[in-house]
């Protein structure tokens, strides 16, 4: 992955801001009684409820701050780095597709199939990557 295409360092920072800021929208939500946004039938306001916009804008935040944090630089960006990042991103399309053809075997619910859609292959790939970067960092502190 050519580092020309990532974003700076920084946004990882702003990212997981905006994965933070979706927790207390999310409980917002629920508490306020727009959680089930899939089982929702429509209204008479048509398709854009207001469950529906906040379903809309809480997904985006959240898949926003994944996206930024994924494909923020690191400080030192070399081919190690590089070689990790799309091994990380390889494991997680594989797994992503494992897990949706799974779930479209057992799950009759399609929305809830599309938001574990959205967040899976970010989510993995961030969790590999940082355990990859933190195994190569472990090991080379202990050569030192």
């Amino acid at each position: 992955m050519k580092s020309k295409f990532l974003f700076p360092y920084w946004c990882r920072y702003l990212g997981w801001g905006l994965v933070v800021l979706h927790v207390p929208l999310s409980m917002l939500g629920k508490t306020h009684g727009m959680v089930n946004i899939m089982d929702a039938q429509p209204t008479n306001g048509g398709p854009f409820s207001g469950e529906h916009l906040f379903f809309i804008c809480t997904t985006l935040i959240m898949s926003s701050g994944l996206f930024l944090v994924a494909f923020a630089k690191e400080k030192i960006e070399d081919e190690q780095i590089w070689h990790i990042r799309l091994d990380s991103l390889r494991w997680a399309i594989f797994i992503n597709y494992i897990i949706l053809i799974a779930s479209l075997v057992f799950i009759e619910d399609i929305g809830h199939i599309l938001e574990l859609d959205f967040w899976v292959p970010l989510l993995f790939f961030i969790i590999r990557f940082r355990w990859m970067i933190w195994r190569l960092n472990r090991s080379l502190s202990s050569e030192g």
